[in-house]
C-alpha cells in the first residue's frame, strides 16, 4: 500500500511539473508573439530590440524542449501508478499545414483481410485516414552525362553535331545548383571552404579545395555584370546608408585588420517603390580615400556616423556636387542609454559585481531621443512629405526644447566627463542630427547599414580571416548579391542557381532580368499562370 501511495505522489509531483513547465513555455511563447508583433506594427526598431528577441526565442526553444521532456515524465509516472491519478496533456498551438509545394509519398498500410470481430472476410473500404509527416531526404549526388550525337553526312561526309552548351565554368564539371550551394554556405552560411570540401568526402564525393576555390573564382568573374547593376541602382538612390567593420586578413606571420564598407539602399521607409540593395567593398586600411573612392559620382544624402573620412565628402565645391550630412540619431543615444543601462547595473549587482552609477542626466536624454523615435515609428512607409509634415508639427517642438537643455547641462560639466564628450558629439554636428526636420527623406538612424554587416559579424567567428585582399574583394562582392537578394526576400541559394545557369547565354543588353528583384517578379508572374 504505501509503495502505491508513494508512486501516485510522484506521479501527482510529474504532473505538476509539466503543468508549470508548460506553463512557461506558454508565457514565453506570447511574449515572442508580443515583441515581434510590436515590431511590425511599428516598424524596426533598435539592435537591441533584435538580439533581445533572438534571446526570446533561445530561452522559449528550452522552455518548450522541457515542456515536451516532462509531460512524457508525467505520461510515465501516471502509467505506473496503481492509484488512479489524473494525467496531463500538453495544449500546443495548432500546426500549421505542410507547404503544397511539396512532394507526397503515399505510404498505405495494408488494411485487416478479416473483421475483427466475427471473423468474416466480406469487407468493403468506407475510406481513410491520413496522418502526414514531413521528413528530409539526405542530400544525393548525381553526374550528369550531356550527350551531343555526332552525324556524318552521305553525300558530302561532313560531320555535323549539335554545338556544346555554355557552361559558367571552364570544362563545367559542376552544375549551378552545385555551385550556388558552395557560394552561398561559403559567403551567406559563412561555412569555410576548408569545411565544405571535408563534408563532401565524408558524403563520397571528393572534390579537391583548389578545385572548389576555382569554381569560386570562375563564378565571381562570371556573376560580376550582375554586380555592377547592383552598384548602379544602389547609387542612383536619393539617400544611402554607410558603415564599415573590422575583417581580419591574413598576412605573413600575422593577421591585418581590413574593412568592409557597406552601401545601403533601402527607400521603404519613406514610401519609395525602388527595391533595397546593398554594395560592399573590401579595404586593407580604414583611411578616408576609400570612401571618397565609393562615393566618387553620387550626390545625395549620406547617412552614416561622423567618421572623419567623410568630411571631404561634405565639401560644397565638390564635384559632381556635394553629398548632404545625415548624422545617426542611435549613434548619438548609444553612450547614453550606458549611462542609463538599468538592467545592466542590475545584472551587475545580482553577480555580486560593484554598480555602476547611474546618471539621472542620460536618463532623461535617452528618453527625450526615445521621444523622437517613438514619432518616427508611427511616420514609418509614410511619404517623404508626409513625414515632414509630421516632424515639423510633433518633432521640431521637441528638438528646439532639446537643444536648449542640452547646452544647459553641458555647461555643468567638465571636458573629461563621459557626459560631456556626448553632448559634445551632438552639438558638434547639430545641424547634421536636425536635418531630418526639413527633409522627409532622412531616416533618423542608420540601422539600415548597420543590419546588413550583421552577417559579417556573426561570420567572423566562423571563418576566422581573409585569406588575402583579393579574397576579401570577393567576398565583399558576394556580399552585394546575397545581402542585397535577402532584402528583396529572396532565396539567395535558388536565386543563384538559377541565374548561374542562364548567365552564360543571357543577353547582355537584357541583363536586368536577372536582378532579385527582377527575378522573384519573373517567378511569381510564373506562378500566378500556373
Amino acid at each position: 500500500m504505501a509503495r502505491a501511495e508513494r508512486a501516485a505522489a510522484l506521479a501527482e509531483l510529474a504532473v505538476a511539473k509539466a503543468k508549470e513547465a508548460d506553463d512557461q513555455a506558454i508565457i514565453l511563447r506570447q511574449k515572442v508573439y508580443i515583441e515581434k508583433l510590436q515590431r511590425e506594427l511599428r516598424g524596426q526598431k533598435s539592435e537591441r530590440t533584435a538580439r533581445l528577441i533572438a534571446q526570446m526565442e533561445l530561452m522559449l526553444e528550452d522552455a518548450e524542449a522541457a515542456a515536451s521532456e516532462d509531460e512524457l515524465a508525467a505520461e510515465m509516472a501516471v502509467a505506473a501508478a496503481s492509484i488512479n491519478v489524473a494525467g496531463f496533456a500538453r495544449k500546443r498551438p495548432a500546426k500549421k499545414p505542410f507547404p503544397d509545394h511539396l512532394p507526397r509519398e503515399r505510404v498505405v498500410v495494408p488494411g485487416p483481410i478479416a473483421c475483427t470481430c466475427c471473423g468474416s472476410d466480406r469487407l468493403r473500404k468506407l475510406g481513410e485516414d491520413i496522418t502526414e509527416t514531413m521528413e528530409s531526404i539526405p542530400r544525393s549526388w548525381k553526374v550528369i552525362q550531356t550527350v551531343r550525337e555526332k552525324f556524318s553526312c552521305r553525300d558530302c561526309e561532313k560531320i555535323s553535331q549539335a554545338p556544346a552548351p555554355f557552361h559558367v565554368i571552364p570544362r563545367g564539371w559542376a552544375g549551378p545548383s552545385l555551385l550556388a550551394m558552395i557560394l552561398y554556405d561559403k559567403f551567406g552560411q559563412h561555412i569555410p571552404l576548408n569545411r565544405q570540401v571535408e563534408r563532401f568526402a565524408l558524403e563520397g564525393v571528393p572534390i579537391s579545395l583548389s578545385t572548389a576555390a576555382d569554381a569560386i573564382g570562375s563564378c565571381c568573374h562570371a556573376l560580376d555584370p550582375l554586380l555592377r547593376r547592383i552598384e548602379a541602382h544602389t547609387f542612383a538612390a536619393e539617400r544611402v546608408h554607410g558603415d564599415d567593420t573590422t575583417v581580419p586578413v591574413l598576412a605573413a606571420g600575422k593577421t591585418d585588420t581590413g574593412r568592409i564598407w557597406t552601401y545601403v539602399r533601402d527607400d521603404a521607409p519613406f514610401g519609395g517603390t525602388a527595391p533595397p540593395s546593398a554594395m560592399f567593398y573590401y579595404s586593407r586600411d580604414r583611411t578616408g580615400e576609400h570612401p571618397q573612392a565609393h562615393l566618387a559620382n553620387y550626390s545625395g544624402i549620406l547617412q552614416a556616423d561622423a567618421y572623419g573620412g567623410y568630411t571631404k565628402l561634405y565639401l560644397p565645391d565638390r564635384s559632381p556636387g556635394p553629398i548632404c550630412e545625415a548624422a545617426c540619431w542611435a549613434h548619438a543615444r548609444r553612450p547614453f542609454f550606458i549611462l542609463a543601462d538599468l538592467e545592466a547595473n542590475a545584472r551587475r549587482k545580482a553577480k555580486g559585481q560593484r554598480p555602476a552609477v547611474i546618471s539621472p542626466i542620460a536618463i532623461e536624454m535617452v528618453r527625450r531621443i526615445d521621444a523622437l523615435f517613438e514619432i518616427e515609428r508611427e511616420v514609418n512607409g509614410q511619404t517623404a512629405d508626409e513625414r515632414k509634415t509630421t516632424r515639423q508639427q510633433h518633432s521640431k517642438p521637441l528638438i528646439s526644447d532639446m537643444e536648449l537643455w542640452v547646452r544647459e547641462q553641458r555647461a555643468k560639466l567638465s571636458r573629461d566627463n563621459d557626459l560631456a564628450k556626448a553632448f559634445d558629439y551632438m552639438l558638434n554636428r547639430w545641424a547634421s542630427f536636425t536635418r531630418f526636420l526639413d527633409d522627409g527623406r532622412i531616416c533618423l538612424s542608420n540601422n539600415a547599414a548597420e543590419r546588413s554587416l550583421r552577417g559579417i559579424a556573426l561570420g567572423r567567428r566562423a571563418w576566422l580571416f581573409a585569406g588575402s585582399d583579393r579574397g576579401g574583394q570577393r567576398a565583399a562582392a558576394m556580399y552585394s548579391l546575397i545581402v542585397t537578394a535577402k532584402m528583396n526576400h529572396v532565396d539567395p541559394h535558388a536565386w543563384l542557381a538559377d541565374v548561374l545557369a542562364r548567365i552564360a547565354d543571357h543577353p547582355a543588353s537584357r541583363i536586368d532580368e536577372l536582378l532579385p528583384w527582377s527575378w522573384k517578379a519573373e517567378k511569381a508572374a510564373i506562378a500566378a499562370a500556373a
